[in-house]
């Protein structure tokens, strides 16, 4: 954990919150494009499944974009290539042969199986990288959310390809990879599965315009970042750099989009906020295991389906001459649900901010936060975390 994870220390602080479980609220007054996190990754492994039609374009270490001019590719398992020789070290031994038996027996093993079979294996196989070489970093791991069953239901068709997915893939990787580093059994796999499910962040692509849906080039686990609970109508974002050529590139940073007082509880979006109500529900349900009833929920679920495009809504918005501004509560005692004291009476709560903190490029979708204030006074140049456009606001 970086600075970034100290400083959280005295930003946030957990809290059980009714019907949502643990989460983060706000330990003081928080200002809008205020950085109160920025957390590396615990492990990170490829997006890409081992039957791809084409190779990774990707550093495997860093997820740098790699200029064909530097690329190392390793020679043992030529399965993976590099950026630089700091990134090929993170290569182990066993990693590398595990990677080079499983795609020997790819073609057949996984004949059958959907192509995220792939990727889990690929997760599995960095999380038991983990266990060898960092056996408290592998403890974090475990401790996270994540029970292996759906909705804490056994029965529902979820679990039970969860469990099918477990099984496959235990018995495949017990086979085929080398002597594992830890104890492995069908249910340390569930398990493990079941912490990447609901933990995993993904690191996008770069924008592109004429790319309307952008792919995950790799996935995250970041143990603070996984703290923070979904609201679709969000009071923070994540931001990342993946193709800068700083340090920590693969680091996530969450920063405020407006104002929130002590005791309110912080939020971020698991997709971009345009989705309409029953894309956003079908998703939570299927990848989270739960229903939001958020106070923006709550109105849409009265919607006939005519009235679910958001795009259109924002049009309509863009329109009118008034624009009716965000007011925060005064900071009562105790926490507050993500969103609330956000213009609860309005029938459509969500109104300022589509017009205020959407990007407006095509295709992007992404969502707009202040930068960070340099003096007492925020700052009004908003930055997009999907395309990178900067809005004077």
């Amino acid at each position: 954990m970086n600075d970034g994870g100290a400083k959280a220390e005295t930003l946030l602080r957990v809290a059980e919150i009714g019907g949502r479980g643990r989460s983060l609220v706000a330990a003081q007054s928080l200002r809008a494009g205020e950085v109160i996190l920025r957390e590396s990754p615990l492990l990170l492994y490829s997006a890409f499944p081992f039957l791809s039609s084409s190779a990774s374009p990707y550093c495997d270490h860093c997820f740098r974009l790699l200029a064909s001019s530097a690329q190392q590719k390793c020679q043992s398992c030529s399965l993976v290539s590099f950026c630089s020789p700091n990134c090929f070290a993170s290569h182990t031994p066993w990693l590398c042969e595990s990677l080079r038996r499983l795609h020997q027996s790819s073609s057949s093993a996984f004949s059958d199986q959907p192509s995220d079979r792939q990727v889990q294996a690929r997760f599995l196989l960095s999380a038991y990288n983990l266990a060898a070489s960092s056996p408290s970093d592998f403890q974090i791991l475990l401790s996270l959310q994540g029970s292996g069953s759906s909705n804490g239901d056994p029965s529902s068709s979820s679990s039970a390809t969860d469990s099918a997915a477990a099984g496959f893939l235990h018995s495949l990787l017990s086979a085929v990879c080398p002597p594992l580093p830890v104890s492995v059994s069908p249910e340390l796999t569930a398990a493990l599965l079941a912490k990447d499910k609901v933990n995993a962040f993904g690191l996008m692509e770069p924008f592109s315009v004429s790319n309307e849906k952008r792919s995950v080039r790799a996935y995250g686990i970041y143990p603070k970042t996984s703290f923070f609970n979904h609201d679709c109508l969000p009071n923070a974002c994540r931001f990342d750099y993946v193709d800068s050529a700083s340090d920590g590139n693969t680091d996530i940073i969450i920063r405020m989009i407006h104002d929130v007082p002590e005791g309110r509880e912080v939020c971020l979006s698991y997709f971009p906020v345009n989705m309409n109500y029953s894309s956003r529900q079908k998703r939570l349900l299927e990848d989270y295991g739960f229903k939001c009833d958020c106070d923006r929920c709550k109105v849409e679920s009265s919607w006939s389906e005519g009235e679910e495009d958001e795009n259109e809504v924002m049009e309509e918005m863009e329109n009118e001459d008034e624009e009716e501004e965000m007011e925060d509560s005064d900071g009562e005692n105790g926490e507050e649900v993500c969103g609330s004291g956000v213009d609860d009476e309005s029938s459509f709560p969500h109104a300022y901010f589509f017009v205020r903190y959407m990007c407006e490029k095509e295709n992007c979708f992404g969502t707009l936060a202040p930068l960070q204030p340099k003096t007492h006074d925020a700052s009004r140049v908003l930055e997009c975390n999907v395309c990178g456009s900067i809005k004077e606001d």
